[in-house]
């Protein structure tokens, strides 16, 4: 049976570390870069705002870990419906280096019953990525709500192209729940996507116990090899570093600001 270090050594290996306060700092990003090099590893990746991306990539090549990516956010966090802003956000992430693109869905048009902005924006996206980045759509679960919408916004999310589905922005009162998680996961299975579509939970997740659930649903629906790499299962979090760091034994460093 699996224990909590199991859970603290692979949250690490999924997590995206992330900052996205608004009073953030260039020194801010170095301290970033550093806690990402962990003494269990490093986090799969570290998001960040657009404009940090080239200090943080000096920081990672200079502390010899290159190979963690950079993800960033656009049309972010309100998800709006304005095509032409989202692509300009998009096309100055790509500018600045991005690895991974963390798009916010159009979820308040969706609630309101259009449909068609949400594939229209992604889509369009999409094409400005290309190859050159992972895309990954943030459908704002705990604004969502209803199990229906939360399905739709996958479904379309998935239709449009991206490689990954996440739950929220970490910036609105409800974030990542296990039965969000488990709608989305079950769209990807329902589509027989999981092959090229990936989850991830973001916001909320603090310990290893947090973790441990998403990752678990991931396990009994794809497998293991699917739930342990970072392509597939991603973790969104900031505050979840210093509980998984203290359960494998290692001194914690001060939390940082963001989700």
């Amino acid at each position: 049976m699996k224990n909590n270090k199991y859970y603290a050594q692979q949250s690490i290996a999924l997590m995206d570390l992330t900052l996205l306060d608004h009073t953030v700092a260039e020194s801010d990003i170095i301290a970033l870069c550093k806690q990402a090099k962990t003494e269990s590893g490093t986090t799969a990746g570290i998001c960040i705002y657009p404009q940090f991306i080239p200090a943080a990539r000096k920081q990672l090549k200079e502390q010899g870990t290159p190979h963690i990516r950079l993800v960033t956010v656009t049309n972010f966090p309100n998800g709006g419906d304005d095509i032409e802003i989202a692509v300009r956000e998009t096309k100055a992430a790509l500018e600045y280096g991005a690895d991974e693109i963390d798009v916010t869905f159009p979820y308040r048009a969706l609630i309101a019953g259009n449909e068609e902005i949400g594939f229209k924006l992604l889509a369009t996206c999409r094409d400005v990525i290309g190859d050159k980045a992972l895309m990954k759509v943030i459908i704002e679960s705990g604004e969502l709500q209803d199990e229906s919408l939360i399905r739709r916004a996958t479904e379309i999310s998935i239709e449009a192209g991206t490689d990954m589905v996440k739950t929220s922005t970490g910036m609105v009162d409800v974030n990542a729940t296990p039965e969000a998680a488990k709608t989305m996961l079950n769209v990807i299975k329902n589509m027989n996507v999981q092959g090229r579509v990936g989850f991830k939970a973001s916001g909320g997740v603090r310990t290893a116990e947090d973790a441990k659930q998403y990752i678990d649903m991931a396990t009994e629906l794809f497998g293991k090899e699917w739930s342990e790499h970072p392509e597939k299962l991603r973790i969104g979090a900031s505050g979840l570093l210093n509980n998984v760091l203290g359960l494998l034994g290692h001194k914690t460093k001060a939390a940082t600001a963001g989700y």
